[in-house]
């Protein structure tokens, strides 16, 4: 099986690209092969153009460079986003990236008169989103399930995707690191596991 793995994080020695690694480490211990998309290395555009609004609206073909993140995807059995959090949402890059590859008559089929038909239920999802601040400030403040709905449900299940892994990995100032970096290559052993991990 084989797995891509998004990494939007701008430092190449950030604890985000670290746990990256681990998530490929732990994919090839267990017989998997991965393909890592760095998207601000690699200088992924994140501007939403009115190239891309036409892809929406009038079912133009698609930019070269998003045709290309799509083979990507297309390629994966399992697609494994590694982002910091940014204003407990996706960072920039990662949200532009979203939207402009995950787009209608790839991702969804939809029209003013048409439901909505998801296309990606292929496709496993594992999402580890790294945060400073501590477990209690994001259930207190409801952004952990804020986060969920707008990224797992409201983005990759539109489109059908299964959210295998949604894993917060919080206190990332506070000497946390050591352990995250074992999470993650734990979730990259299992990522082509069944069941789903939530925390």
């Amino acid at each position: 099986m084989h797995a891509l793995i998004v990494v939007a994080h701008h430092d190449p020695a950030s604890l985000t690209h670290s746990l990256a690694a681990q998530v490929a480490a732990g994919l090839t211990a267990s017989g998997h092969s991965y393909e890592i998309a760095d998207l601000a290395g690699e200088g992924f555009d994140p501007r939403y153009t009115l190239a891309d609004h036409q892809v929406h609206r009038a079912r133009a073909t698609p930019p070269a460079d998003v045709l290309a993140e799509q083979a990507r995807i297309d390629r994966a059995d399992a697609l494994v986003l590694v982002f910091p959090i940014y204003w407990w949402s996706l960072p920039a890059l990662l949200k532009g990236w979203v939207d402009r590859v995950f787009v209608n008559g790839w991702a969804i089929d939809y029209g003013p008169d048409l439901p909505v038909v998801k296309k990606l239920r292929h496709v496993q999802v594992h999402l580890l989103a790294v945060g400073a601040a501590d477990e209690g400030a994001f259930e207190r403040h409801g952004y952990a399930q804020a986060m969920r709905t707008q990224i797992d449900y409201g983005i990759f299940d539109y489109c059908g995707a299964q959210v295998v892994t949604s894993q917060l990995l919080l206190e990332s100032e506070s000497g946390t690191a050591q352990a995250h970096l074992q999470t993650a290559k734990a979730i990259g052993q299992r990522v082509f596991e069944d069941e789903p991990v939530a925390s």
